[in-house]
């Protein structure tokens, strides 16, 4: 079994460590925003006193401005609830066995896990292709780790890529607002999962989509005459990859630049990732940037391609993305 549990990469990050950017519901206290309000040192708002409040909390520097008693109230800070969605479809397999975008997803799920309960928080698991085969409910101590890896270890990659669906169902089951990490390579029809990603957005839910590539189909670096194997079926072809080379990766750098356009728009990270790369580096530069930017804005909520991308009532941006093609892996 692969060992997914890389201390080099967790004590790159662990000093970054993660926070979300909008507010969670937890249950105990943590590093996180909450909806609700609370004793945080963050102040929130004023009230107007009530009799039965709490008298440490008027402000009377209020009351000498305007002869009125106000409360002042604070931020409550909750843990954060995070659940990893990962694609466990045929395509994910390619590049064993040395090492898989599917080892890829999860060696950084379970990175990101282990900061994420040093943290105090909870994180839980789901792992699908056309539907879900392995669902491990959140969970905040340090055992829970162990059997978000041994779940992990235990995956078959198998049926096709068609995650939308799965993805939905999950969105059903998470009753908390929090933070949902989406690792796939994106090789699915993309209707269903961007609709089922607006699903997340409008539950409350802060969404990360992690796309998983492998280098060979960012490159197509073969030059001989090559049979293309459909891997997730039986279909065969017979090419000349010098033949079609320039207007593969064209298609293909649309569809990255597609993908991350509309998840940007719609205010939701992306995060491409190659298997090849250090995946320490690449996940301490994401949380570093992540800390140090600006809250996201978005100007829409995540649909179909086929459909217009839910406005906000505020927004003025009529603009459209063009649809990214869908395309097969070697």
């Amino acid at each position: 079994m692969k060992e997914y549990l890389n201390p080099e990469i967790v004590g790159r990050i662990a000093g970054i460590g993660f926070k979300t950017r909008q507010p969670v519901e937890g249950t105990i206290a943590g590093l996180h925003r909450s909806p609700l309000h609370g004793l945080s040192p963050e102040f929130a708002d004023y009230r107007s006193y009530t009799p039965g409040d709490d008298l440490k909390n008027l402000d009377w520097k209020a009351y000498a401005r305007s002869d009125r008693f106000y409360i002042k109230r604070f931020e409550e800070e909750s843990n954060l609830r995070a659940v990893f969605i990962i694609d466990s479809s045929k395509s994910m397999s390619y590049g064993a066995p040395a090492f898989s975008k599917y080892d890829c997803a999860a060696t950084l799920a379970v990175s990101l896990s282990a900061v994420l309960l040093k943290q105090r928080d909870a994180v839980g698991l789901a792992i699908l292709n056309d539907q879900v085969q392995e669902d491990l409910r959140t969970g905040g101590t340090p055992s829970h780790l162990a059997k978000f890896i041994e779940v992990l270890q235990r995956v078959q990659l198998a049926g096709e890529t068609d995650i939308g669906p799965a993805v939905s169902q999950v969105a059903d089951q998470i009753h908390r607002r929090g933070v949902v990490i989406v690792l796939s390579d994106l090789l699915t029809p993309l209707d269903p999962f961007y609709e089922s990603l607006g699903k997340l957005q409008y539950a409350g839910h802060e969404v990360i989509v992690v796309h998983i590539l492998h280098r060979d189909e960012l490159e197509m670096p073969f030059k001989d005459s090559v049979i293309f194997r459909d891997i997730e079926g039986e279909e065969e072809i017979f090419a000349e990859p010098w033949a079609f080379h320039k207007a593969y990766q064209a298609a293909m750098e649309q569809f990255i630049q597609e993908s991350r356009q509309r998840c940007q728009y719609c205010g939701i990270d992306y995060l491409q990732v190659l298997t090849d790369e250090n995946l320490g580096a690449v996940l301490s530069n994401y949380l570093h940037n992540r800390q140090y930017a600006p809250s996201k804005t978005h100007r829409g909520r995540m649909s179909s391609l086929g459909s217009s991308i839910h406005k906000e009532p505020q927004s003025e941006d009529n603009s459209e993305q063009s649809p990214a093609p869908e395309t097969k892996t070697l």
